[in-house]
């Protein structure tokens, strides 16, 4: 399994090793999480270096390297460590977000080992965290009912010949500018985010009808049992097509956009375009 963590708006990669129970991550991602350094690549070669010859760190020894998804969607060998050899790294270099960061390694690696024995653990603390934002009970149920639709679409995806990563944000891409009128990038644009997830951001009536067109496009690819990129693109623009006609006719008749600029940074609540 693969995930993303987020360390103050800083994407964490992450891998789990099912056998041994352990995390690794992505030195490399730590590394600009404690610097800002513009180029952590160089920045990690250095210390590798010094860890190496001046200290007898054996990291040859502690890190691996395993394919992990980069910003182009494609998988790259990437240096990766697991928690304590993660935390020897953190203590040799300078910087004010070295405990903070070692606080919070040693948390998400506990609590994704809680979540892989009790799932019900992970859903809770999601709930946790939205609450925390001012979310309102109603918003933070359609999100998590709009996030089990997009699994089964997932899901679906993955046992029909799509590729996690850049093929599937293609597919979400697409669903999403036919159904909005917006590519995902320019919808996060209009809600003046950069790192944040944009579903956690969308008002009830955006998430209400983004899981529409996602609903659409899984039933519409199982009655077609559509394959590959090229029939699931084209099923992909149906169902947002059909999430579209929706939005317009509610649009029609409430003289109210669905899509909106509003996000959690900027008010204490979502407010529901209804």
């Amino acid at each position: 399994m693969s995930n993303l963590v987020v360390f103050e708006d800083q994407k964490i990669r992450r891998e789990y090793d099912k056998k041994n129970e352990v995390w690794f991550f992505s030195v490399i991602d730590i590394i600009q999480a404690l610097t800002g350094s513009a180029n952590p690549r160089r920045y990690w070669s250095d210390l590798k270096t010094q860890l190496s010859e001046k200290e007898g760190f054996q990291l040859y020894e502690k890190i691996v390297q395993l394919k992990l998804p980069s910003s182009d969607g494609k998988l790259y060998w990437t240096d990766c460590a697991n928690v304590k050899s993660m935390l020897r790294i953190i203590q040799s270099v300078p910087s004010p977000k070295a405990e903070p960061v070692k606080m919070w390694l040693a948390k998400v690696g506990y609590e994704r080992m809680q979540e892989i024995a009790d799932p019900e653990k992970s859903l809770n603390r999601a709930r946790e965290n939205w609450q925390k934002h001012g979310m309102s009970e109603r918003w933070i149920q359609q999100r998590m009912m709009g996030q089990e639709t997009r699994n089964k679409l997932t899901d679906y995806w993955k046992e029909n010949e799509i590729k996690e990563g850049k093929e599937f944000a293609i597919l979400t891409d697409i669903i999403h500018q036919e159904w909005t009128g917006l590519s995902v990038k320019e919808h996060k644009d209009l809600k003046g985010l950069e790192t944040h997830n944009l579903r956690d951001h969308m008002s009830e009536a955006e998430l209400i009808f983004t899981a529409l067109a996602e609903l659409s496009t899984r039933q519409i690819a199982e009655t077609t049992e559509a394959k590959g990129m090229k029939e699931n693109k084209v099923v992909c623009k149906i169902g947002g097509n059909i999430a579209k006609k929706a939005r317009l006719e509610l649009e029609d008749k409430t003289a109210q956009k669905v899509v909106s600029n509003s996000n959690y940074l900027n008010q204490q609540k979502l407010v529901s375009n209804e």
